[in-house]
């Protein structure tokens, strides 16, 4: 359960220890991570710039509807969980893929494709976020990372704390500046990170700009609990993903159409479409419906070095994923699992080597699953309006198989917990 619990009180617990951790942000990555390591027996301080649980959970925010890939599973059995996870979420089994104009040219088997892995799960972000914090999870809310003086790993100096400065009450009238020292500095706070530009000698980066993006809504759930549908039009796109009790709509468009506004971006859908499905008609109608409804910019990003002195980027702050390949929230949780095996047993003195050890392991995995995403997002945004014909052909006769070959080979040669910690365990 995630609490609201001050900078102050957690640090206290944490100053003592023989590696304090602080983590910035409190989203999927962060979370994950933080309740790994207090499973390790540690303290690390979790900070979260939003004012409350609320609107942390918030699903009216954009990738409020998740599919999880097999590779989350080890998360949920170590933090003890798993059957808070199974009954938050719904298996997805079929993958329906129509027409631009609407009939359904296929349907797979995920089900069936990744049974020897696990499943193929939906589940809310507020739910998901619900599960890894089953116990009892200390947050200090309204509190962001403002300056940060990090060791200098060009410096052969020895370990040495990062003196950072925290601002508390960002939200209210209590605003407060803490000072603290930290062995190590978790940075996880999203896609957008504001505490990634404080890192010493900063990134070099790359991000990939669709120039798309698309209106996010909820529509009631129906009897196809286990099915995904997509339909990838002409200048637009629509994909409905079911979750616990309800479906996740996503209907994307150029950003040159977001000033059009939803209600009448339907209206366009709907005349371009000549067979309409019940599921079609249900998501149309809550995009249409939604108040003042999310448009989610499909932007991504990837930083070219996650470890710099004695902080690490994690989750989105290291590789902010398109939505494309469905597997952006398993890599982080993915990556918060080998960061904190990582860490397990490591003092301030073999930080360096675990932590060196981490994203050697780590990134490349991260990296190949990004890529596959922006390949998927190269044919999906890219093709000119007049070829749509042409890609439903080709999604006719393509499975989904062989579309997300290197996530499977990914899934079939899993993450090594054993492989990053530490000989001295």
């Amino acid at each position: 359960m995630i609490t609201n619990v001050p900078f102050d009180e957690q640090f206290e617990a944490a100053k003592t220890e023989d590696l304090r951790i602080l983590v910035v942000g409190a989203g999927i990555a962060g979370v994950a991570v933080a309740q790994l390591l207090r499973r390790q027996g540690r303290h690390p301080v979790l900070i979260e710039r939003s004012r409350d649980s609320e609107t942390m959970t918030d699903d009216d925010h954009a990738g409020y509807m998740l599919a999880l890939m097999p590779m989350v599973d080890p998360v949920f059995d170590d933090l003890g969980v798993r059957e808070q996870y199974q009954e938050n979420s719904v298996a997805i089994d079929r993958y329906a893929f129509h027409a631009h104009t609407g009939e359904t040219l296929r349907e797979d088997r995920l089900g069936s494709l990744l049974a020897r892995y696990g499943q193929y799960r939906g589940i809310a972000r507020g739910e998901l976020l619900a599960v890894l914090s089953t116990e009892t999870c200390p947050v200090a809310f309204g509190s962001s990372l403002v300056s940060l003086a990090a060791l200098d790993p060009a410096a052969d100096a020895g370990p040495r704390p990062a003196r950072v400065e925290v601002s508390t009450g960002v939200h209210s009238e209590d605003h407060y500046l803490h000072g603290a020292e930290f062995d190590l500095v978790i940075i996880a706070d999203g896609l957008n990170s504001h505490s990634r530009r404080l890192v010493p000698g900063g990134s070099a980066e790359s991000s990939v700009d669709t120039a798309w993006g698309g209106w996010v809504a909820w529509a009631p759930a129906d009897a196809d609990t286990d099915q995904v549908d997509e339909l990838w039009g002409e200048g637009f796109f629509l994909g409905a993903y079911p979750v616990k009790d309800r479906i996740g709509i996503f209907l994307g468009a150029p950003d040159s159409r977001e000033p059009l506004g939803a209600r009448r971006f339907v209206t366009e859908v709907r005349s371009q479409l000549t067979t309409v499905s019940p599921r079609i008609d249900a998501a149309l109608t809550a995009v249409a419906e939604a108040e003042d409804p999310y448009f989610w910019a499909l932007r991504d990003f990837r930083s070219r070095q996650w470890v710099t002195g004695n902080t690490v980027l994690l989750g989105d702050a290291a590789a902010g994923f398109l939505p494309t390949a469905g597997i952006g929230a398993g890599m982080s949780m993915e990556s918060a699992r080998m960061l904190a095996a990582s860490l397990e047993a490591t003092s301030p003195e073999r930080l360096p080597e675990a932590l060196t050890r981490f994203e050697a392991a780590q990134r490349p995995r991260v990296e190949r699953a990004q890529s596959t995403s922006r390949e998927l997002a190269r044919f999906m945004f890219y093709l000119p309006r007049a070829v749509a014909g042409l890609r439903d052909l080709i999604f006719k006769l393509v499975s989904v198989k062989t579309a997300l070959a290197p996530i499977i080979d990914l899934l079939k040669h899993p993450a090594r917990p054993d492989e990053v910690r530490s000989t001295d365990i």
